[in-house]
């Protein structure tokens, strides 16, 4: 299993630089990437779309849908999203949020190490409240306790981190085909939707992903943890 991990992690960087050449053969004119532009900067909807596409197929996910969503999507209500998704539920409708550990050790500054890494990417319901001290306390444990608590203090990454890391910009944020290779955290009470497939943010803005959970897990091996409340 741990072979399989590392293969599928090494076809979507080997995915990711491919967007990197072709982006580098964009016109002229088009807005070059910088440590803090999207990495989609440059392609419609529909080529990252095709590049999702193609990244979660070659990962062998095939339950999952896209759909586009209007520019003023996120000053809609939750009940409105949802109908417009077709999702099950508003407690379908999920994010991925990128944190950092402010108080990580001076030699730990990037996510080689998952178990103790700079940054996660938690993806959690809109509907639900983050709690950052189960994250802290669950990396503890994981870490069988040899780092202290101090140590970790997870807080919310600076938008422009947080786009140099994913490639996405605010609100477009997914966990798919990231720019860096970012360890998952998923809620738990995502695990337990019923029915088990959700949306979350599709790269672009206006592009929503939705999948079914279990398949979801398989291809991006998230640590799964009870990290939020109503």
């Amino acid at each position: 299993m741990e072979a399989l991990a590392e293969l599928e992690r090494v076809q979507t960087r080997i995915l990711e630089r491919i967007l990197k050449l072709e982006l580098s053969h964009l016109p002229q004119n088009a807005e070059p990437i910088s440590s803090s532009s999207p990495l989609t900067n440059g392609y419609t909807s529909a080529d990252v779309e095709s590049r999702l596409f193609n990244i979660l197929r070659s990962n062998g996910v095939n339950d999952f849908m896209f759909k586009r969503v209007a520019s003023d999507y996120y000053d809609w209500p939750f009940e409105s999203r949802r109908d417009a998704l077709g999702a099950a539920s508003v407690h379908h409708l999920c994010k991925s949020i990128v944190l950092v550990n402010t108080q990580a050790p001076s030699n730990v500054i990037d996510c080689s190490d998952w178990n103790n890494s700079k940054y996660y990417v938690v993806v959690v319901q809109y509907t639900a409240r983050f709690n950052a001290e189960t994250v802290k306390n669950f990396l503890y444990t994981l870490n069988n306790g040899k780092i202290s608590k101090k140590k970790f203090n997870l807080r919310l990454a600076p938008e422009e981190t947080s786009i140099k890391l994913t490639g996405y910009e605010h609100n477009a944020v997914t966990c798919i085909g990231m720019q860096t290779d970012i360890p998952v955290i998923l809620d738990e009470a995502i695990v337990k939707l019923n029915p088990d497939f959700f949306w979350l943010g599709g790269g672009k803005v206006d592009l929503k992903i939705g999948i079914r959970t279990s398949e979801f897990i398989n291809f991006v091996k998230p640590f799964i943890v009870s990290c939020s409340g109503s």
